[in-house]
Formats: structure tokens, sequence, C-alpha cells
């Protein structure tokens, strides 16, 4: 009998055939991170990727305590990039008490990671729009609330649910008290690619403009530092 050990490594990571990513001048790639991301994930959406949009949110409490969840990104602006979810769950807590914060995406179908670092600021009036575009199943489980809180009964939560339902299908404009959209305006912004039978490539995009300033993160005249990191 195999170990778990031996069936992990016997696993593929990557798609065969991938093309690899020749940075011949880093001055020939996008000025921003922005630009190449959204390059990026427009081609990861024709390779028929599933879910491209997934991204894992990381947060920290402010005493150390770091956490980790799958969240679905709303938007890319120039400010940032955009999620949403309730300020009164573990992520609104944590985002409340540190708002410094990383963002992963991992592309398996173009063997690709990104990885974002900065800092989150809440916006309750994006959080609003978001929250009426949501499908009704979707806005009844925002609306029940209670996120991450012990559950006595799974039959409470569905009853929760089903009464929910009906209350935003009579209120299309209906919105959760605590819902939030919150930007997070990178700092660090990294792209790795692999290649078969060309390795990894990885490069940085990271700017030292203090936040406030002109030029800070989030704005549209950041200045962008763009290097090349060992795999």
């Amino acid at each position: 009998m195999t170990t778990f050990r031996e069936r992990l490594r016997a696993l593929p990571v990557l798609p065969d055939g991938l093309p690899g990513w020749e940075v011949d001048d880093l001055a020939n790639l996008p000025a921003t991170p922005h630009e190449l991301f959204e390059s990026w994930f427009d081609e990861t959406v024709a390779a028929g990727a599933t879910g491209p949009h997934a991204m894992t949110l990381s947060t920290s409490d402010g005493r150390g305590e770091v956490r980790a969840r799958t969240v679905i990104l709303k938007d890319l602006t120039a400010g940032g990039w955009w999620f949403a979810g309730h300020s009164t769950s573990p992520k609104g807590r944590d985002l409340t008490a540190d708002p410094r914060a990383a963002l992963t995406f991992l592309w398996r179908e173009t063997g690709r990671q990104v990885r974002v670092i900065g800092t989150a600021t809440s916006h309750p009036d994006a959080g609003g729009a978001d929250f009426r575009a949501r499908p009704d199943a979707s806005r009844a489980a925002g609306l029940v609330d209670h996120q991450s809180e012990v559950l006595d009964d799974l039959a409470q939560h569905r009853a929760a649910w089903a009464d929910a339902l009906d209350t935003v299908r009579a209120d299309p404009e209906l919105v959760a008290p605590a819902w939030t959209a919150w930007r997070l305006a990178p700092r660090e912004v990294e792209f790795w690619q692999s290649g078969t039978g060309t390795g990894q490539t990885r490069v940085r995009y990271r700017t030292d403009a203090p936040a406030g300033a002109t030029g800070a993160p989030g704005t549209t005249d950041t200045p962008w530092t763009k290097e090349l990191l060992w795999p």
C-alpha cells in the first residue's frame, strides 16, 4: 500500500507543454501591474480556466493570528483589487485590526501564479452595489449573516436562509447592513510563470510610495519598479 506522501508525489502539479515566459527587457512589460494582471487574466479565461476570479485572501488579526480563505475578485481598477463580504466576519474584523493583507491567484491551466500584497480600505457604498448585483440565493446567504459563528443545528440555517430568500425576493434593493467592499491597494505584485523545459520566471512590481502621498499605492500615477526574482 502506498503512503499518503507517495500518493501526493505521484500527482501532477501543472500541465505539460507550458510555453514559459521569456523576459528579455523589463522595460517592455506593462508600466503597471494592473495592466499585466488583466492581460494574464484574459489569457487564463481563454485557456478555459475554472474560477479564474477565485483568490486566496490572507489576513491577520493584529495579534499575529493569520487566516486565509477563498473569495471572489469583484473588480480591478487603478486603485487596486476589490472583494466583498461582511464587515462583522472574521476577515472584516481582521482588516479593521490590521488592514495589511495579501491575495493569491493560482491558474493551473496556464502555469501561473499572481501574489498581491497591500493595504485594504473599506467601501460600504460599493458593497451595497455589489450586494444588490448578487443572485437571490447569494443575497439570502448574505442577509442571514452570523458567518463563522457556532451553529447548533443545520436545519436552523436552512430555515433562516429560506426566510431570507423570501425577504430579498420581495425587496431587490435590500442590502445586508454589514456588507461592504474592500479595495486592496498594492505595494507589491508578483507574477510567476512556469514553463516546460524553461523553468520558472518571476517578476515583481513594487512601489515605495508612502500611503497618502502623490503616486501612492492605489493612484493612477504610482511609480512602479520592476524586478526579476530568482525562482
